[in-house]
């Protein structure tokens, strides 16, 4: 399960129908936040994620991507909460971490960890990593790209009998990437798996114009989450304030044979349905696959092998 859930997709201000920028993303039953506008934890309520994070990943400081954090990690603290909490983001983290528990906000129950990244950082986990990758935005800022590993390839099970290994362990120490005897004769994994195949990826850019660092990290991915705050009609507002249109994000989409573009941080003159259709539409003319988030919106990535 690779699940991602839109808890915010407004930009800078909420609207009756936005709350400012939240992703959740749950692989596998290991729940992760990225940003944390004001809200979140409502928003987290009302999705029914649950609280119990291990990370939360920040893009950069401004105030609708991180008030949220406070009211979270008090949250967590009145809950209970005794595991330690990673918080990751640019340049200054530890800073910004050290006045939020200067206030009180979750020190006495659990251990929350700054740890700052710069664009090229990994932080490898079992079977996937997430990577820092540069974002042009009007404040230090990164994105972030979470990648699996690649996985084993198709076991042959018809061409593993026929080499005389019967059904049972010696089928999953194959499949494990172990060789094992038969009768004194070697098998093995290459002979019985088809060629490795690809994870999933997913790359969430934050706040940013269009930029060729996003393009190349988000090469091939199975879904890109990418500022999208104006129109074009609008164009010139995005440049002065370091953000995308929804043409452009398509234009980066499309460039990077992406899966699927999600647009998320609207600015609050497309509250309405009109304004959404107008910024979907204006990115479908680019890159067909495009949709625009809504709040609360899930989003499941399956393997590439398994969609029809």
């Amino acid at each position: 399960m690779l699940r991602i859930t839109f808890l915010g997709t407004g930009g800078s201000t909420p609207t009756p129908n936005r709350n400012p920028s939240a992703i959740a993303v749950n692989r596998e039953g290991e729940l992760m936040l990225f940003d944390c506008g004001e809200g979140t934890q409502r928003q987290m309520m009302r999705a029914k994620t649950g609280m119990t994070l291990n990370s939360i990943f920040i893009t950069h400081f401004h105030a609708d991507h991180v008030l949220g954090i406070p009211g979270l990690l008090q949250t967590m603290a009145l809950q209970g909460r005794k595991e330690p909490l990673e918080m990751y983001g640019p340049r200054y983290v530890d800073k910004f971490l050290y006045h939020l528990l200067a206030l009180g906000y979750g020190e006495r129950s659990f251990e929350v960890k700054a740890i700052e990244l710069k664009p090229g950082d990994v932080v490898k986990r079992p079977k996937y990593e997430i990577r820092a990758i540069k974002t042009v935005h009007n404040v230090i800022s990164i994105g972030y790209v979470l990648e699996e590993d690649r996985r084993p390839g198709r076991f042959k099970r018809e061409k593993a009998i026929e080499l005389g290994v019967k059904p049972g362990p010696l089928f999953s120490k194959l499949q494990s990437g172990h060789s094992i005897l038969v009768d004194g004769e070697e098998v093995r994994p290459e002979q019985i798996l088809g060629p490795p195949r690809p994870g999933r990826k997913i790359v969430y850019t934050g706040d940013t114009r269009p930029c060729e660092s996003v393009i190349e990290a988000g090469k091939d991915a199975d879904l890109l989450i990418h500022d999208s705050t104006l129109s074009e009609e609008t164009k010139q507002y995005a440049i002065d304030y370091m953000h995308s249109t929804a043409s452009e994000a398509a234009e980066v989409a499309k460039k990077a044979s992406v899966r699927k573009l999600v647009l998320t941080h609207l600015s609050a003159r497309y509250s309405d349905l009109g304004g959404v259709s107008k910024l979907e539409e204006e990115a479908r003319s680019v890159f067909e696959k495009t949709e625009v988030a809504r709040e609360l919106m899930t989003i499941e990535v399956p393997y590439r092998d398994k969609e029809q």
